[in-house]
């Protein structure tokens, strides 16, 4: 007899945001079915399901056979966790991911392009949207890093009685957390571009090695991605809004004081 635990079925009015915020590794199903659910993730599943053009009861069904007890292992409780731990979460695990990886899928394209962009000529865009998005992300890290991570982390701190009124405005999170969504929209459509252009990922008949090694590599980016952004997003983003409404009306609970 199977000891795997079936998941609760979702429904069409849940958003996937809080679908994959509740069991993490459910945005390997999301992945697989080309559904956003970081920057989309207030998008309900229906309403996602019907951008991705997947039929709503294909995605039930594979949402709810899954192992729940392996879809939570992996990951932390980030609804719950302090801010701070979940800020060194991303900086260790997914930027430091992004710093390693982007360079090396770097140095592969030009090689890929050398020995099969006559046959593929998709290539040089996908050389050109892949180059625009390590930009963008190069920069983006280290705004998130020098910026926003330590106004939150200047926030968390706090006491419970101390008003916002009385720290530097430089400490309002709302301004640099719109600008990360915005830059979060664009490394989405980049992904999305990535993913045309290379067929899903497919390996073309006539793909060498080091061709196939690319494909890979960029899957797993558009894997980490989305997790990551849906980790800010979802997560990390609305907590800090909300931590800072509650420090600015002095309703923040005293069990929250660090």
């Amino acid at each position: 007899m199977s000891n795997t635990a079936l998941l609760p079925t979702p429904l069409p009015q849940q958003r996937v945001g809080d679908l994959v915020r509740e069991r993490p590794l459910l945005g390997r199903v999301f992945d697989g079915l080309g559904i956003d659910y970081c920057c989309g993730g207030n998008r309900t599943l229906a309403g996602a399901c019907a951008a991705a053009d997947v039929p709503l009861v294909t995605a039930i069904g594979l949402l709810s056979q899954s192992d729940g007890e392996s879809l939570t292992a992996s990951e932390a409780d980030w609804s719950t966790a302090y801010l701070s731990a979940l800020i060194d979460h991303v900086v260790d695990k997914h930027h430091r991911y992004l710093r390693e990886e982007l360079p090396r899928l770097a140095a592969l394209l030009p090689r890929v392009i050398k020995a099969h962009g006559q046959q593929h000529p998709e290539l040089r865009e996908l050389e050109q949207v892949f180059g625009k998005l390590v930009d963008e992300l190069t920069t983006h890290l280290l705004k998130e890093e020098q910026v926003l991570f330590p106004a939150v982390k200047q926030l968390e701190e706090r006491r419970p009685h101390e008003s916002t009124r009385q720290v530097s405005p430089s400490l309002s999170i709302h301004l640099p957390i719109g600008r990360m969504e915005d830059e979060h929209r664009f490394v989405g459509g980049a992904l999305r571009r990535i993913r045309w252009l290379t067929g899903d990922y497919r390996p073309p008949q006539d793909a060498c090695s080091t061709y196939r090694v690319l494909l890979a590599g960029l899957h797993d980016l558009e894997a980490d991605l989305h997790l990551h952004i849906h980790k800010e997003n979802n997560i990390l983003f609305p907590r800090a809004k909300q931590l800072w409404i509650e420090i600015d009306t002095g309703s923040i609970p005293i069990e929250a004081d660090r």
